[in-house]
C-alpha cells in the first residue's frame, strides 16, 4: 500500500551544489527561529539556501546568508533577507557539531529546507568536508558512467 503524502510536508529549498561541493558524511535535522512574515513567505515558496552556511557561535548555532524573499503584505513589519537565523538543535549535538567544525575542519552545509508533517519549518544539515577538484571530477565521471550504463542496459532489453 502506497503511503499517502501529508499537504502539510512541502520542500521549500534545496542546496543541490551542497553534494557536488562536499562530502557530506552525517546529517542532522534542526529547527529554525523565523518571524511571522518569514514563514508567510515560506509558505509561498521564497527562499534560497545555496551561497549559506551554518556556524557554531558563542554556544548557539547560526544559520548565516540564507535568503528568505520579503513578504509584500507585510511591509511595515517585515524582515531582513539575509539575517542570521537562530538553529535550534540540542546541546548534544550541538557539541559535536562544535567538535566537528573545531578539530575536525568540517562545515555544516544546509541541504534542504521543509516543512515536515505538522507544517513546521525544518532545516536538514549536513556535517561534511570539502572536496578537491579531482575528488568533484570522479564524482562526475561516475555519474557519467552510471547513466550511460543504464542507458545502455535499456537498450539491450529491447
Amino acid at each position: 500500500m502506497a503511503t499517502k503524502s501529508d499537504p502539510n510536508s512541502k520542500l521549500i529549498a534545496e542546496n543541490r551544489r551542497a553534494r557536488f561541493d562536499y562530502a557530506i558524511e552525517s546529517d542532522i535535522e534542526a529547527g529554525i527561529l523565523l518571524q511571522g512574515s518569514e514563514v508567510k513567505s515560506l509558505r509561498q515558496g521564497g527562499a534560497n539556501i545555496a551561497e549559506s552556511y551554518a556556524s557554531v557561535e558563542g554556544g548557539e548555532l547560526w544559520l548565516i546568508n540564507g535568503y528568505i524573499a520579503p513578504y509584500l503584505q507585510a511591509r511595515t513589519w517585515g524582515h531582513d533577507e539575509r539575517r542570521r537565523r537562530k538553529l535550534l538543535v540540542s546541546r548534544k549535538e550541538l557539541s559535536r557539531l562544535w567538535n566537528a567544525t573545531a578539530r575536525e575542519g568540517m562545515t555544516i552545509v544546509p541541504i534542504a529546507m521543509y516543512f515536515n508533517d505538522r507544517g513546521i519549518v525544518k532545516l536538514k544539515l549536513g556535517v561534511a568536508r570539502g572536496k578537491k577538484l579531482a575528488d568533484k571530477r570522479a564524482t562526475e565521471a561516475k555519474r557519467d558512467w552510471d547513466r550511460e550504463k543504464s542507458r545502455l542496459l535499456k537498450q539491450s532489453l529491447r
